[in-house]
Parts: C-alpha cells; structure tokens; sequence
C-alpha cells in the first residue's frame, strides 16, 4: 500500500533545526499535516491525544529518548500499530539490532535527504499489515 500524503506525521528531536529539515523534506514528498516533539514524553503526550499515521523519532534525546519513545508506543495496545521511523547519527550495528528487535519499522541514519525518506516511508507502507 502507497503512503497516505494526507496522514499526520508526528516528528519528535531534541534539536529544532533537525524538526525543520524533517518537516520540510516532508513536505517536499507532499505532506502537510505534521506535528512536532521535543522529547519521547511530549510525543507520548500528543499520540494519546491524536492518531498519526507516521512517527519519525530521533534516537538521542533526554530525558526520554527515540528508543524508549518506540518501547513505550509497542507496549501500548491504542498506540502499537503506528508505524514508527528511528533517525540516528549513529549507524552501530547493536543500535539497529535493538531498534529492530523493539519493533522499529525503519531506520534511517542522518544525514539524509528527501529521495532516502521517501524509500524508508514507501518500505515501511509496502510491509504487510500497514
């Protein structure tokens, strides 16, 4: 299944230049609904609140980082189905291992422009059962 242009989007970091780069990339591959977080609480917060069709959370944030974000999302029946997009300046090896085995559907290491979002976003809605 094709990506919905329409979906909301939530973009969680740490760093307000990075929000700005995703957002607009985002917007050049035709979105327009996209919110924001500053940390995996405050995103916590909005998804409670709204349903997103897309999180795409950055690894490294305090106090509740990318990784503890995505452990919360998949433990919470309401929320465990969102797809869910983990953004790092680090590529180790036991990152993506975990971020998998937490049931991340994608990963994407900075920097990266619009052409690698949109081929992680098309991967993660071309997955059975999204």
């Amino acid at each position: 299944m094709a990506f919905d242009a329409s979906m909301p989007i939530l973009v969680v970091d740490d760093y307000t230049t990075m929000i700005r780069i995703v957002r607009n990339l985002l917007r050049q591959l035709g979105f327009e609904d996209i919110d924001d977080a500053s940390d995996g609480s405050g995103a916590l917060a909005k998804m409670r609140s709204r349903r997103y069709g897309l999180v795409i959370s950055d690894w490294n944030m305090e106090p509740m980082t990318g990784y503890d974000l995505l452990k919360h999302v998949r433990s919470d029946p309401k929320l465990a189905a969102t797809p869910f997009i983990m953004v790092t300046a680090e590529s180790k090896t036991e990152n993506v291992v975990a971020a998998k085995q937490a049931g991340v559907n994608n990963y994407i290491v900075k920097p990266f422009n619009a052409d690698t979002l949109k081929a992680k976003i098309d991967a993660v809605f071309a997955e059975p059962g999204q």
